[in-house]
């Protein structure tokens, strides 16, 4: 009997990017947090970590340019985004071996930045397939919840690699550390080999199948019409307002979550040890809420109005700390403050994110939604820059508040933002586009 196509199976849906958001957390918790501190431990200067982070990062302000390649290009026998989703895995598990192979690391650094060069490369790529398949065949009605599903699930892939790795890496070695992260992504490949997109539609390229009609039509097929799309959806003023809103609202987090270890070790007596496992240990709980309550909860009652919520209580959560100062020395109000924070973090997270999911036209799926997150990671960068003026000028109080200045401005946005309209436009620009090609074949 053969396995139901992800349009079939709404289980099957969430299970599938439940897998690939597991997959994407894995390598992101060793390249940004494991490795680094191994490298600390070890003795490395704050340039040489600071070099291995800036090449872990870099990849990933180019994904725009790869998404319209994903757009443009596929094996439309296999679907419109699954073949980029397994090209991605068996990158990631090439790199990983690669990474792993990497002689002497500690001795052999700018090997090591070009191996993590190139495996953060291919977490790029799957995350931009990942997502560009999440707006293809997830309906409206459930992104919230798969949102919810695939943000837990990423960051429990993360907490779980940080712990194995960190394990296998003082216990064995390095190369141990990657290939156990390598084996876990080789397993979980078999989730995206086994499903497909639509029905009828072919396991592997030497396999029986055909392309799905829906996914023929919908495939742009050349640059001109893809460039056209992406300038029109954008230009929508809902759109506009998405791309506000991701950039004030990642560049807030950013800009607290880089105030928080400097305040909390300076006022509390942590050490830097103490807050990354407090910080571990949110992640977790917002991970596992995430999945269990954050896409349920927005689903049922709504993503503005849910996304307000949590919002005013993160912004409470601010204000906590600028009106009850004598609480700032006490390690339980602050690890208290951490896990809840993180909790409402990954819930706003969610619900943004199913915004801006859904806020996408299928047709250029990849591109635009790849766009949205580099605003977004335009807007972390901003908020990093931030946090020296404000800081060196202003005393905690008034740092904080800036944080609930910027939460302020978000909520403004998304008070504007109408979801519908924006709907109801991307699904008339779908339609013409539509039109054009049936002309052209006719």
């Amino acid at each position: 009997m053969q396995i139901p196509a992800l349009s079939q199976s709404k289980f099957l849906r969430y299970f599938n990017f439940i897998a690939l958001y597991f997959v994407e957390g894995l390598p992101q918790g060793m390249l940004f947090i494991g490795i680094p501190a191994w490298l600390a431990i070890q003795g490395k200067s704050v340039s040489e970590i600071g070099g291995f982070a800036v090449a872990c990062s870099l990849p990933w302000t180019f994904k725009f340019i790869v998404a319209p390649l994903m757009d443009r290009y596929t094996y439309l026998p296999m679907g419109r985004k699954r073949p980029w989703v397994l090209l991605s895995h068996i990158g990631l598990i090439a790199a990983l071996i690669g990474i792993a192979n990497v002689h002497d690391p500690l001795n052999n650094l700018k090997t090591l930045y070009v191996a993590a060069f190139i495996l953060s490369s291919c977490g790029a790529i799957q995350d931009a397939a990942g997502d560009a398949m999440a707006v293809d065949v997830i309906p409206d009605d459930q992104q919230a919840r798969a949102n919810g599903y695939m943000q837990g699930s990423r960051m429990l892939g993360s907490s779980l690699a940080l712990v194995l790795g960190t394990w296998f890496l003082n216990n064995y070695s390095f190369k141990a550390a990657m290939l156990s992260i390598c084996v876990l992504v080789c397993v979980i490949t078999l989730v995206p080999l086994l499903l497909r997109e639509k029905e009828g539609e072919k396991i592997l390229p030497f396999l029986p199948g055909k392309a799905s009609p829906v996914s023929v039509q919908m495939q742009m097929s050349n640059w001109s019409m893809i460039l056209k799309a992406l300038f029109e959806v954008f230009r929508l003023k809902n759109s506009i307002l998405v791309v506000i809103l991701l950039f004030i609202t990642q560049g807030a987090y950013d800009y607290f979550e880089h105030l928080l270890p400097i305040f909390t070790i300076k006022n509390t007596g942590f050490t830097n040890t103490d807050y990354s496992h407090i910080f571990a240990t949110a992640d977790i709980i917002g991970g596992i809420g995430g999945i269990l309550l954050g896409g349920l909860l927005i689903e049922k009652f709504g993503k503005k109005r849910m996304i307000n919520i949590y919002f005013f209580i993160i912004m409470g959560l601010a204000m906590i700390l600028v009106l009850v100062q004598s609480v700032w020395t006490k390690t339980y109000f602050m690890d208290g403050f951490i896990i809840t924070y993180r909790l409402f973090n990954a819930f706003a997270k969610i619900g943004v994110f199913a915004i801006a999911m859904q806020c996408c036209s299928r047709n250029v799926s990849a591109s635009q939604f790849t766009l949205y997150m580099t605003f977004g990671a335009t807007g972390s960068i901003a908020g990093s820059a931030l946090l020296a003026p404000i800081k060196n000028n202003f005393n905690w109080d008034i740092s904080f508040l800036f944080f609930v200045g910027f939460m302020t401005l978000a909520w403004l946005v998304l008070t504007l933002l109408n979801i519908d309209k924006q709907i109801e436009k991307i699904n008339e620009l779908e339609q013409k586009h539509t039109d054009s090609e049936l002309l052209k074949a006719g």
